[in-house]
């Protein structure tokens, strides 16, 4: 009989954790071939273990990348970011210590005890009182709390909007002829969290603007040479080797039809001689794959469909903006 109810116990967690697997692996399997691959790719400088702030453009916390060629401590990493990339998880975040570890522990505890139907407190008994339960629930409590408090200071500094109205200190940017026309259709870029260090300006938002469009029709029209011009290094072999995977298979993604639909900033700063600025950025495109030889549709269709990514650009001291991060939304 026991052994009936824990091997039920084990579908029971094998059907939780296949329910919250599948839609992720139809959403990989189904990823668009749009640059990037629907991926995470790139570096951000100091902060590419860090998070980029939600934005209204982008109200979700952004994917950690797949493919970086930035390793945690390494020169040009921050102490604080390469050692929470190190460490991991939220019960190794700063401030947690010997009771972060004594939480996760309990906690472990009690989903194995579910897992092998004993329930969140089987263990119990060996601790002969009640003392037990207290201190598993207490510490519960307070991992909560942590958890609750360090998400509420994370979303604090991501009160960005986007749109065409905007008083005070978060307006929209303007010209000598009033507001830019992207602000005035509700449409385009509005403004991030106002405590940017780095200054971003009309001009800057409009060089997004533009790189969003110019490094979709350099990727469909596979001028690796062009992309140069646009991205990192690194961004640009992410880029090849996509190229080629794509040749391989005989097929070959077109883009078109690329519109900035909402935009705003998450973050901007500088390290050293080095600007960058992360975006958030909703955008509407087409997207198919097609056979090289034949042009037979392979994936995707004719009709337009929207992405929500971040891009990050870096911009060395008297050079332009180059796209060196994407991350998906």
């Amino acid at each position: 009989m026991n052994f009936t109810q824990r091997m039920r116990g084990i579908v029971q967690t094998i059907a939780i954790v296949l329910s919250l697997a599948v839609p992720v692996m139809f959403a990989v399997s189904a990823a668009d071939a749009r640059i990037g691959g629907g991926g995470s790719s790139g570096s951000r400088g100091s902060r590419t273990f860090s998070a980029p702030p939600s934005t209204s453009t982008a109200p979700n916390a952004a994917q950690p990348f797949n493919r970086t060629m930035t390793q945690p401590g390494s020169p040009g990493m921050g102490t604080a970011a390469g050692a929470g990339a190190a460490k991991g998880g939220f019960f190794n975040r700063p401030g947690m210590g010997m009771l972060g570890g004594l939480a996760a522990g309990f906690l472990g505890a009690g989903l194995l005890g579910m897992l092998f139907g004993g329930g969140m407190f089987g263990g119990l008994g060996g601790l002969s009182s009640i003392f037990g339960l207290i201190l598993q629930i207490g510490l519960i409590i307070i991992v909560v709390k942590l958890a609750m408090n360090w998400w509420q200071r994370r979303n604090a500094t991501a009160s960005a909007y986007a749109g065409p109205s905007g008083t005070g200190p978060t307006a929209g940017p303007t010209t000598g002829a009033g507001p830019l026309a992207s602000f005035r259709s509700g449409s385009g870029f509005g403004l991030g969290s106002g405590s940017a260090p780095l200054e971003i300006g009309p001009s800057d938002y409009e060089a997004f603007e533009r790189l969003l469009g110019e490094i979709q029709a350099a990727w469909s029209n596979e001028d690796v040479n062009k992309l140069h011009t646009l991205a990192t290094p690194e961004m640009v072999s992410y880029f090849t080797e996509d190229l080629a995977k794509n040749k391989a298979e005989g097929d070959v993604n077109k883009v078109s039809d690329v519109k900035l639909l909402q935009g705003d900033l998450a973050e901007a700063w500088r390290e050293g001689d080095t600007d960058y600025a992360s975006v958030a950025m909703r955008f509407s495109l087409v997207d198919k794959t097609v056979e090289r030889t034949t042009g037979r549709l392979v994936a995707g269709s004719e009709q337009p469909i929207e992405a929500t990514e971040v891009w990050t650009f870096v911009r060395p001291r008297g050079a332009s903006w180059e796209l060196s991060a994407i991350q998906q939304a």
